[in-house]
């Protein structure tokens, strides 16, 4: 649910890993002015894990270190928050939460260039045909925010900026 007292919109832009996530929302950012939050990277900079997952090659994150570091920047708006989970984020945070999806041919192709092998490349491509991050997003925030966007191509993403930036645009603070 939106906070009343933002002025500019907050969104999330979720997804499987390798279905351009982070191409999306830099290019939003770009068109619309809004902060981008790579929570990735925001992880790795200051230090919000708990180690390092040998398995899948990954931090492991501390959900509420990163909620504690996200909880003002969030309450002034105007964010679009990158990152491939969505569960632990308030409701209250988005206005907009975009599911990312990409045929399966094509993110195993973009998953294998990245490197990805093994368990962590069978566990992303599982993720995707099962959808679990359309279902996480249905479960966590209010159905009428959460859009799935197909992110196959160049042209999908150009598309999909150029209406979330007409949506940004025409963005009303709840009353």
């Amino acid at each position: 649910m939106a906070q009343n007292s933002r002025k500019k919109p907050n969104i999330l832009v979720t997804g499987t890993p390798g279905v351009g996530k982070t191409t999306t929302s830099s290019l939003l950012a770009d068109a619309t002015q809004l902060n981008h939050i790579n929570i990735g990277e925001l992880v790795k900079q200051k230090n919000l894990h708990d180690g390092w997952d040998d398995e899948f090659d990954c931090h492991i994150i501390n959900e509420d270190l990163v909620c504690d570091e996200l909880e003002n920047i969030m309450d002034e708006g105007g964010n679009i928050v990158d990152y491939h989970g969505c569960d632990f984020f308030p409701e209250r945070w988005f206005d907009r939460v975009v599911v990312l999806q990409t045929s399966n041919p094509v993110l195993y192709d973009r998953l294998s260039n990245r490197g990805y092998q093994g368990a962590k490349l069978s566990n992303n491509i599982e993720c995707e045909v099962f959808q679990v991050l359309l279902e996480e997003a249905k479960g966590s925030y209010p159905e009428d925010i959460v859009i799935p966007l197909q992110s196959d191509s160049v042209e999908d993403i150009s598309r999909n900026v150029g209406m979330l930036t007409d949506w940004v645009r025409s963005w009303q603070p709840t009353s």
